[in-house]
């Protein structure tokens, strides 16, 4: 998914930086950029202590949350700054240098985020439809080399695509500017692998999933009808078919966010965009890192538990990973 790319003409429009006043809307603009940037880093902070430092949370699937935890994070602390200075002041300020730095970041932890979810909706999948192959394959040490793998190939494809689209000569450094533009032939092959490819296996298997919790909702009440001695049973299955929901949302969140900028990214192939209008779009992409966290918040109640305890600083206490937040 290029995150920067944008079909521009050998022209520059924009030769120098507007001038800007001071004025109370200038400054709100630039105190609300660092509320959300704020938002961002500290809500997949307190994600990202609660997943490592509670065992109770060493799950696999807690694992996939744990990634896309990280590459919010630092879409939070790493790329979410620049952006929001470049559409406060209409106007990249940073650099040649800085601006090669933001685009490769920006790439690559877009990317990655987006094949976190695609895993995220095949951990899914594979739990509900074969749940009892999937508790003896899938441990934690094994999910965690599974987002390791996913991390390293989406490095060497970023690599491999910035050396074959011609690392330097693809940055368009025009005062104020700052752009990715890929050719025809590899703008396709990207928008395949990194947009069509995961979001296809998200709502793929996510429509199967929906398809399985409704089965389970079926079955549990059969059981309750029919048993007094599958309480184990029942509880379990309700457990995945939460999970699925609160996931799906995520999933849903995911999808709105992104879907916007890849309209415009197949629309700049046929209408010439404005750029402001992209940044806005852009930005919405960055703001699913922020949303995210509001997200656990509001529908995992350990979440909010682990919060209570990393604000308190209980988990400083002895033994405090061992304590129950589920």
């Amino acid at each position: 998914m290029s995150v920067m790319e944008v079909n521009q003409t050998d022209q520059c429009f924009r030769f120098s930086c507007p001038e800007r006043s001071v004025s109370t809307v200038y400054v709100l603009l630039y105190v609300s950029a660092a509320v959300v940037v704020l938002l961002t880093v500290c809500g997949n902070l307190l994600i990202i202590i609660s997943v490592c430092h509670f065992k109770q949370l060493h799950t696999p699937t807690n694992m996939l949350i744990l990634s896309l935890a990280v590459s919010d994070f630092l879409v939070g602390a790493l790329v979410m700054p620049a952006a929001l200075i470049w559409m406060i002041e209409s106007c990249w300020i940073f650099g040649a240098v800085y601006c090669l730095c933001y685009i490769l970041v920006s790439y690559f932890l877009a990317t990655t985020s987006i094949f976190n979810v695609a895993l995220v909706a095949v951990d899914r999948y594979f739990a509900l439809s074969n749940p009892f192959l999937y508790t003896e394959t899938v441990s934690v040490s094994i999910m965690c080399i599974v987002v390791l793998c996913n991390w390293f190939a989406i490095m060497f494809y970023n690599v491999a695509l910035q050396h074959f689209n011609g690392h330097f000569t693809s940055v368009v450094m025009c005062p104020g500017d700052c752009f990715f533009v890929l050719d025809e032939v590899w703008s396709l092959v990207d928008l395949l692998l990194t947009f069509v490819l995961p979001c296809a296996v998200i709502v793929i298997l996510y429509v199967l999933v929906f398809v399985i919790a409704r089965k389970h909702a079926t079955a549990i009440r059969e059981l309750n009808i029919h048993t007094r001695a599958s309480k184990n049973i029942t509880d379990s299955m309700k457990s995945e078919r939460k999970a699925a929901k609160v996931l799906g949302i995520l999933v849903s969140v995911f999808l709105g966010c992104l879907f916007p900028y890849f309209i415009y990214t197949v629309l700049g192939n046929v209408i010439e965009i404005e750029m402001g209008s992209f940044q806005k779009v852009l930005m919405l992409v960055y703001l699913n890192s922020t949303i995210n966290p509001v997200i656990y918040a509001l529908f995992y109640p350990w979440f909010r538990r682990c919060v209570k305890l990393t604000l308190t600083l209980q988990i400083f206490n002895t033994d405090s990973s061992l304590m129950n937040v589920l």
